[in-house]
């Protein structure tokens, strides 16, 4: 599988050189004084997010990273060299955890945006640094401060505006290769899709981002199926579309058990605003569509759109309810501009 979202990694930053205890020593210059010079600082270790990555698999192959100590410092006054810092290429949406597997230590999303991991240990003074009127041959030197060494989670939660979700076999897939580019796997059997799809949605001039996720069944949170590791790709959505497949015949059922995976995973994701769609109707009969939709309309309390993945009905009016749920979304975010205070 080449889709990759979670690894672990060992990190190490470069130890700082040591200093120099060194004397100048020439012709004709009888008293040349301490010439040690200071130890290069250690490289530090980085993790910058960048663009072209979807994916963390080349974290599969190479899991240590340990950068390069500095070189001591040597006579003449010469200070070491530097050692090189290691820079972590991630994509964007990664969270660096710490080796708990709790604590977040940095959310990468935007391109760009770098982190320090772990710092360069500190160069030693040499004995240059340690001259004074009263000890003027100074004989000590400083070691280097030694690197630092830990463990991190990587995690990568996809950046998408809105996210499908729905039992296997739902039409999700077909969903998202009608609306953008994207061309996910489809076929009739569950569990089609594997890994998480993103594409480009279009609708009357604008654009946004959808996640395609795989298939929720009951007991997902529990483990059953694929469990519910992919629903992290749709934590940063700002809403979701809750696709229902028309032509079961426990319809109601399958809706709760969708909503009770999502309330067991975490409460902020059962809180997002959910656009409910009746998928696959043109493969039902007018009456039998009107019947399934007050079904559903009860168990949710709210409205149901009437779509059709294949034949492109009822579509467009759902792209326009997520686009606004969108916009809403992003308004709310939007910093509050406080007036200066004029008397």
């Amino acid at each position: 599988m080449k889709f990759l979202d979670l690894c672990k990694v060992y990190i190490r930053s470069g130890g700082g050189g040591s200093g120099c205890v060194s004397f100048r020593r020439e012709k004709f210059i009888e008293f040349g004084g301490p010439d040690g010079g200071d130890g290069g600082n250690g490289g530090s270790v980085w993790a910058e997010a960048v663009e072209g990555l979807n994916t963390l698999i080349d974290f599969r192959y190479q899991q240590h990273f340990f950068a390069k100590s500095g070189q001591p410092g040597m006579g003449n006054q010469k200070t070491g060299k530097t050692g090189d810092d290691i820079v972590l290429k991630v994509p964007v949406g990664t969270e660096i955890i710490d080796e708990d597997e709790e604590t977040v230590l940095a959310d990468l999303v935007e391109v760009g945006q770098k982190v320090l991991l772990a710092k360069g240990g500190n160069g030693g003074f040499g004995n240059l640094h340690f001259k004074t009127s009263t000890n003027r041959a100074p004989a000590r030197a400083n070691p280097g401060q030694e690197g630092v060494e830990r463990t991190i989670w990587l995690r990568l939660k996809l950046i998408a505006d809105a996210g499908l979700v729905g039992l296997p076999n739902a039409g999700k897939s077909t969903f998202l290769a009608a609306v953008s580019n994207a061309r996910p796997k489809i076929a009739d059997y569950p569990f089609t899709t594997l890994v998480p799809n993103l594409g480009v949605v279009g609708i009357d001039g604008h654009e946004f981002v959808m996640a395609d996720i795989p298939g929720l069944i009951e007991g997902a949170s529990e483990g059953r199926g694929l469990g519910d590791q992919f629903l992290a790709h749709v934590e940063r959505c700002s809403v979701l579309l809750h696709l229902v497949d028309g032509t079961s015949s426990t319809i109601t059922k399958d809706y709760r058990t969708i909503v009770g995976e999502l309330e067991a995973y975490a409460e902020e994701l059962a809180d997002k605003p959910r656009i409910l769609a009746m998928n696959k109707i043109d493969a039902l009969d007018k009456k039998t569509i009107g019947t399934r939709k007050r079904a559903l309309e009860k168990a949710s309390g709210g409205p149901v759109h009437l779509i059709s993945g294949a034949t492109g009905e009822g579509i467009k009016d759902a792209l326009r309810a997520i686009h606004a749920e969108i916009m809403e979304d992003r308004k709310s975010r939007m910093p509050v501009e406080v007036k200066p205070w004029q008397p």
